[in-house]
């Protein structure tokens, strides 16, 4: 199945130049089936000028996976976070300069990157969140990471942004994370890990997967 946009949605404004806009819905139960394994992906490439939007991976490379949430953040999902493989090698030069630039631990940064979108560097959530680290528009902006989808630029500016939260929470890593998924206001307002289902199995997960890299380095 492919759905594109090749069809006029509304009259456009002659008057200035029209910009394309692209809206798509997906299914609320998610991309992971009860044994916690994907099961539907959603596909965005550009096809003769094209935006379309596929059920079946594109011939070519050049394609963006949509997903419906943090890898790590479905309350339900029975992924056994002790035993999934981990991405032990993965960008890891990349870990390595971020970490010692922001003075984070290795383990921390691929537990959140892990977490995040599970290594994929082409991933975008519904909310609007890109690449391994999922970081929103807005915070790529001002963390100044210019292609968000680049693997160097988005764990350069995830983990600043990892540290600047550590900071803000006195280095308490579990508001941190916390913070990483639903926003710093936001913990500050519950004065802890807000009563949101999908932070607490995120920040629980985020815990599991940076032991597990500490003892894996």
């Amino acid at each position: 199945m492919v759905l594109d946009n090749s069809y006029p949605l509304a009259k456009p404004d002659i008057s200035k130049p029209t910009k394309k806009q692209l809206k798509a819905s997906y299914s609320e139960h998610g991309i992971l089936s009860d044994l916690g394994v994907e099961k539907r992906k959603v596909y965005q490439y550009e096809k003769d000028g094209i935006t379309a939007f596929s059920d079946k991976q594109p011939d070519h490379t050049n394609y963006r996976v949509l997903l419906f949430e943090c890898y790590a953040c479905r309350p339900d999902s029975t992924i056994d976070w002790y035993k999934t493989p981990l991405f032990t090698q993965d960008y890891a030069s990349y870990v390595a300069v971020a970490a010692s630039r922001y003075k984070l631990e290795p383990a921390l940064i691929r537990a959140v990157i892990h977490a995040e979108s599970a290594f994929r560097s082409n991933v975008v959530s519904k909310a609007g969140a890109m690449g391994l680290m999922q970081l929103m528009p807005g915070t790529a902006k001002d963390m100044q990471v210019l292609d968000a989808f680049h693997a160097e630029q988005n764990i350069n500016g995830g983990s600043r942004y990892l540290a600047l939260l550590l900071t803000r929470f006195n280095g308490d890593m579990d508001l941190a994370c916390a913070a990483y998924n639903s926003g710093p206001s936001t913990v500050a307002q519950y004065n802890g890990i807000p009563p949101y289902p999908e932070t607490q199995a995120y920040v629980q997960r985020v815990k599991i997967l940076y032991s597990r890299y500490r003892k894996a380095s």
